[in-house]
């Protein structure tokens, strides 16, 4: 595996430390195998969704965390219930799985239901009004800047 050397690229920068990580990650590749399957959709001008078929599992043998910008997916069967079953042939797969997301700055987790084995993550933009383009008013001397072009 090839390795990467970001170091020049944050020689320039203050105060995005954290982004490191999100290369090394990028680079990495986050989730290699693919499983469990999901999707990312935009629902919205500020809305996303993230699908994942979970089929298989019950909502108690899932979890959804959020914390740092990180959002978190983790799954996992008992062993107890898994060894009382004898299968001919096991196609559907209930292994343990973890994912991880990094979400951008003043994304919030909504909502999270699971409905005919997909775990939908219903995710919501709110950016703070003091973050928010404003226009800013330019004030000229004793005039305004229109009548101050018409003068020139």
């Amino acid at each position: 595996m090839r390795t990467y050397d970001l170091s020049p690229l944050f020689r320039a920068t203050v105060g995005f430390d954290r982004l490191s990580p999100l290369f090394e990650s990028a680079f990495r590749g986050a989730n290699e195998n693919g499983y469990p399957p999901y999707n990312i959709e935009k629902t919205g001008e500020h809305a996303y969704r993230v699908t994942m078929a979970v089929a298989g599992f019950k909502a108690d043998e899932i979890d959804v965390t959020f914390e740092s910008n990180q959002l978190t997916i983790s799954g996992g069967k008992g062993q107890a219930a898994e060894e009382q079953r004898q299968y001919l042939h096991r196609g559907i797969a209930t292994r343990s799985f973890q994912q991880k997301f990094h979400l951008a700055d003043h994304i919030r987790v909504a909502e999270a239901r699971l409905e005919n084995g997909l775990l939908e993550i219903e995710l919501v933009e709110e950016v703070p009004e003091e973050l928010k383009p404003r226009k800013i008013a330019i004030k000229g001397s004793g005039a305004t800047v229109i009548e101050q072009r018409k003068a020139a």
